[in-house]
Protein backbone atom coordinates (compact mmCIF):
# COMPACT_ATOMS: atom_id res chain seq x y z
CA UNK A 1 0.00 0.00 0.00
CA UNK A 2 2.91 2.57 0.51
CA UNK A 3 4.73 1.61 -2.32
CA UNK A 4 1.89 2.55 -4.24
CA UNK A 5 1.25 5.64 -2.34
CA UNK A 6 4.73 6.12 -3.40
CA UNK A 7 4.50 6.00 -6.97
CA UNK A 8 1.61 8.36 -7.41
CA UNK A 9 3.85 11.07 -5.27
CA UNK A 10 6.66 10.20 -7.56
CA UNK A 11 4.38 10.32 -11.07
CA UNK A 12 2.17 13.54 -9.76
CA UNK A 13 6.16 15.12 -9.36
CA UNK A 14 7.10 13.84 -12.43
CA UNK A 15 4.26 15.48 -14.39
CA UNK A 16 4.66 18.87 -12.74
CA UNK A 17 8.65 18.96 -13.48
CA UNK A 18 7.42 17.81 -17.31
CA UNK A 19 4.72 20.97 -17.66
CA UNK A 20 7.06 23.22 -16.40
CA UNK A 21 10.29 22.01 -18.21
CA UNK A 22 7.79 22.26 -21.56
CA UNK A 23 6.68 25.73 -20.65
CA UNK A 24 10.07 26.85 -20.26
CA UNK A 25 11.24 25.14 -23.82
CA UNK A 26 8.75 27.40 -25.55
CA UNK A 27 9.99 30.71 -24.17
CA UNK A 28 8.04 33.55 -25.39
CA UNK A 29 10.58 36.23 -27.71
CA UNK A 30 8.97 39.19 -27.98
CA UNK A 31 9.94 43.16 -28.97
CA UNK A 32 8.94 46.25 -29.47
CA UNK A 33 8.26 48.83 -32.32
CA UNK A 34 8.22 52.42 -32.03
CA UNK A 35 7.13 54.38 -34.82
CA UNK A 36 8.50 57.84 -34.96
CA UNK A 37 8.07 58.62 -38.41
CA UNK A 38 4.72 60.68 -39.73
CA UNK A 39 3.32 57.44 -41.72
CA UNK A 40 1.45 54.45 -40.46
CA UNK A 41 4.16 51.20 -40.71
CA UNK A 42 1.19 48.81 -42.10
CA UNK A 43 4.48 45.53 -42.25
CA UNK A 44 6.84 44.69 -41.01
CA UNK A 45 9.06 42.26 -42.56
CA UNK A 46 11.96 39.98 -41.43
CA UNK A 47 14.75 37.78 -43.07
CA UNK A 48 17.56 35.59 -41.53
CA UNK A 49 19.34 35.91 -44.67
CA UNK A 50 17.86 39.50 -46.18
CA UNK A 51 16.48 38.04 -49.25
CA UNK A 52 13.64 35.80 -48.47
CA UNK A 53 10.83 38.10 -46.31
CA UNK A 54 8.53 36.52 -43.76
CA UNK A 55 5.71 39.45 -41.96
CA UNK A 56 4.72 40.09 -38.87
CA UNK A 57 0.74 40.39 -38.31
CA UNK A 58 0.46 44.56 -37.16
CA UNK A 59 -3.27 44.49 -37.93
CA UNK A 60 -4.39 47.97 -39.10
CA UNK A 61 -0.63 49.20 -38.73
CA UNK A 62 1.30 51.10 -36.14
CA UNK A 63 0.28 54.51 -36.03
CA UNK A 64 3.03 57.47 -36.21
CA UNK A 65 4.20 58.07 -32.61
CA UNK A 66 2.55 54.63 -31.48
CA UNK A 67 4.72 51.70 -29.69
CA UNK A 68 3.37 47.74 -30.49
CA UNK A 69 4.83 44.89 -28.59
CA UNK A 70 5.35 42.14 -31.46
CA UNK A 71 5.62 37.84 -30.16
CA UNK A 72 7.81 35.66 -32.66
CA UNK A 73 5.70 32.72 -33.50
CA UNK A 74 7.10 29.64 -31.86
CA UNK A 75 7.68 28.33 -35.39
CA UNK A 76 10.71 30.05 -35.55
CA UNK A 77 12.43 29.26 -32.63
CA UNK A 78 14.88 27.40 -34.92
CA UNK A 79 15.90 30.11 -36.51
CA UNK A 80 19.06 32.37 -35.51
CA UNK A 81 18.31 35.31 -33.29
CA UNK A 82 20.10 37.71 -35.61
CA UNK A 83 17.40 39.10 -38.20
CA UNK A 84 17.30 41.63 -40.74
CA UNK A 85 13.54 43.88 -40.50
CA UNK A 86 12.36 46.41 -42.37
CA UNK A 87 9.29 48.69 -41.98
CA UNK A 88 6.73 48.80 -45.12
CA UNK A 89 4.70 52.46 -45.08
CA UNK A 90 0.94 52.98 -45.82
CA UNK A 91 2.49 55.10 -48.70
CA UNK A 92 4.04 51.66 -49.59
CA UNK A 93 8.02 53.15 -49.28
CA UNK A 94 10.26 51.19 -47.37
CA UNK A 95 12.68 51.47 -44.58
CA UNK A 96 16.07 50.06 -45.32
CA UNK A 97 16.85 47.12 -43.90
CA UNK A 98 18.73 46.88 -40.08
CA UNK A 99 19.96 43.52 -38.52
CA UNK A 100 18.84 43.03 -34.86
CA UNK A 101 19.71 40.32 -32.24
CA UNK A 102 16.18 39.37 -31.21
CA UNK A 103 17.76 37.49 -28.14
CA UNK A 104 18.62 40.94 -26.46
CA UNK A 105 16.50 41.75 -23.42
CA UNK A 106 13.89 44.40 -23.69
CA UNK A 107 14.98 44.85 -27.58
CA UNK A 108 12.70 48.08 -28.39
CA UNK A 109 13.45 48.95 -32.32
CA UNK A 110 12.61 52.37 -33.84
CA UNK A 111 11.29 53.05 -37.15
Amino acid sequence: MQLIKSCKVISAVAVVVSLLSSSQAYAEYAFTVHNTTKSRITKLQVSEDGKTWGYFDVGKGIRPGKTMRLVWDESTNNEGCKQYVKAVYADGSESPKAKFDFCENDLEIEF
